[in-house]
């Protein structure tokens, strides 16, 4: 599926569950471009991502450009300069984390751990995505990451990053999700502002 395809697809859609149906299907289904005719190499990346935490098999997705082959907001390509953008989903996982995060913020209502203004306003961004049960760990606060996440997080999607695995020579950024019903809730939330965006042009233009 290329962009003009995934615009007519999408538009033609009439209602929402068409919608939900579309975006199961190319979001969360299927070989993501950057693993185009490497089916192999993609079961091994995931599987890799899931031993380290104990996951599911089908708890990892690949999802934005690197699994379109463009961005469908930027209307930009996928290229060598793009991240791979992996999500995990469990709720286990979420709460192993999150209990670490609590623990931290509430010694920084202790004062034992301060943070610049810069970083409070990426913190509240970080909160925002939270109670929408989707933890960003980039977006935390760099002594966050450092003491809550750097082994645990970081140091394994570094360690495969970079050529360092078989998605190749990308940087591979992910976030973390409490269920699957966090994950499409995001999803279609985007996917029905994108649709009424164009629509919208299609009327004006």
């Amino acid at each position: 599926m290329n962009y003009e395809l995934f615009n007519r697809t999408l538009l033609s859609t009439t209602n929402q569950e068409e919608r939900i149906h579309f975006a199961r299907k190319h979001f969360f289904h299927g070989i993501p471009f950057v693993f185009k005719d490497r089916e192999d190499q993609y079961f091994e990346f995931r599987s890799k991502i899931a031993r380290q935490f104990n996951l599911n098999f089908g708890e990892v997705f690949i999802v934005g450009s690197a699994k379109f082959g463009f961005s469908y907001i930027k209307g930009t390509e996928f290229s060598y300069e793009s991240d791979i953008d992996v999500v995990l989903v469990n709720e286990q996982l979420f709460e192993h984390f999150y209990q670490k995060i609590s623990e931290y913020q509430y010694q920084m209502d202790r004062f034992h751990h301060t943070i610049s203004l810069d970083e409070k306003k990426q913190y509240n961004k970080f909160l925002r995505y939270l109670v929408k049960g989707w933890m960003r760990p980039d977006l935390l606060p760099y002594s966050f990451q450092i003491e809550i996440l750097k082994k645990e997080w970081f140091n394994f999607f570094n360690s495969i990053s970079n050529g360092k695995s078989e998605v190749g020579n990308y940087e591979v950024k992910a976030g973390l999700y409490k269920g699957y019903y966090y994950l499409e809730k995001y999803y279609m939330n985007g996917i029905e502002g994108y649709y009424n965006k164009r629509k919208m042009e299609i009327v004006g233009g």
